[in-house]
């Protein structure tokens, strides 16, 4: 009965406030564990050479990357894929992309990608992070 009046008195103290900040606190800590957009476009920065997204994204040596997450390899209009990535119909998720950027030919053997140098794991994150805010028309996914 005493644990109960306890309690009892630490929620009318206030005690739920702290409770309530822990979860404030996990839930965000939770989302940014996905990674940070505004980094992962410091991150794109060693890719422009080769890809780009946006609205008025186009074809470069690489594909555009607009919608990248949940589109199949080998799929944009107009570039030439290597049969590495058009017969592997790999479907982009975060672990796929991860595996790809740390190491395309190790994921995709042919892929005519290079390697984009070592990434920390937080990079990888904050780079996917940043390619999911891109919806297929290179406008703001949803």
């Amino acid at each position: 009965m005493t644990n109960e009046r306890n309690s009892a008195r630490w929620l009318q103290r206030g005690g739920w406030r702290g409770v309530a900040c822990l979860a404030v606190l996990l839930v965000a800590g939770a989302a940014q564990a996905d990674g940070d957009p505004a980094a992962g476009k410091r991150v794109f920065a060693r890719c422009q050479s080769c890809h780009q997204v946006g609205p008025s994204a186009r074809n470069l040596v690489g594909p555009e990357l607009n919608g990248l997450i949940g589109r199949t390899s080998g799929t944009v209009a107009g570039y030439a894929y290597s049969p590495a990535l058009t017969d592997a119909g790999i479907v982009w998720d975060r672990d796929a992309i991860a595996a790809f950027v740390k190491n395309p030919q190790g994921f995709a053997k042919g892929t005519r990608m290079a390697s984009p140098g070592p990434l920390k794991p937080a990079d990888v994150d904050n780079l996917i992070a940043y390619l999911a805010t891109f919806a297929a028309d290179g406008g703001a996914a949803q």
